[in-house]
């Protein structure tokens, strides 16, 4: 591993998490409903082959997820972390060509074997992470913290 790669993807994924909430806690603070949601993954779940820096990254948000809740409970800031699977579109498609050109393989055989370790059989629609970031956001939510939802198929591992 290179570590500028590594470095970078820190940057991005856990300091640049780290920097925009540091920000907005104080506005947060002032409040009737303020509200923590970060982006982990499944790759933070399970750990990811070949990506130790975002595996590292996305467990690391959980952490902070969970460090957040408490320090900012007792002013009513509820902190939850999503965390999605493979999600439907063109990047999961690009992966997977990707995959199937490198290894001779077909794209339905590689797509097969991406969903072979969840138990829906398909990629997360984007449009279901967006619902479950704003019922988090919502008051239908208002007894949850801390949390790390899951939102993967039935994920059992990262690909």
């Amino acid at each position: 591993m290179d570590p500028d790669q590594w470095e970078a993807v820190l940057a991005v994924n856990l300091t640049g998490t780290f920097n925009v909430t540091r920000l907005s806690i104080p506005f947060l603070k002032k409040s009737d409903a303020g509200v923590i949601l970060i982006m982990s993954s499944v790759g933070g779940r399970y750990g990811y082959p070949n990506r130790s820096p975002y595996a590292t990254t996305k467990r690391g948000l959980v952490g902070l997820t969970e460090t957040l809740a408490i320090e900012l409970g007792d002013v009513g800031v509820r902190v939850n972390a999503i965390a999605p699977g493979a999600v439907a579109g063109e990047r999961i498609q690009r992966v997977l060509q990707g995959r199937a050109d490198a290894s001779g393989r077909s794209l339905a055989d590689v797509t097969a074997d991406a969903l072979s370790i969840q138990s829906l059989k398909r990629f997360t629609d984007p449009d279901d992470i967006a619902a479950l970031a704003l019922f988090l956001a919502s008051d239908s939510a208002k007894s949850i913290t801390g949390q790390t939802i899951p939102i993967d198929g039935g994920s059992k591992a990262a690909q």
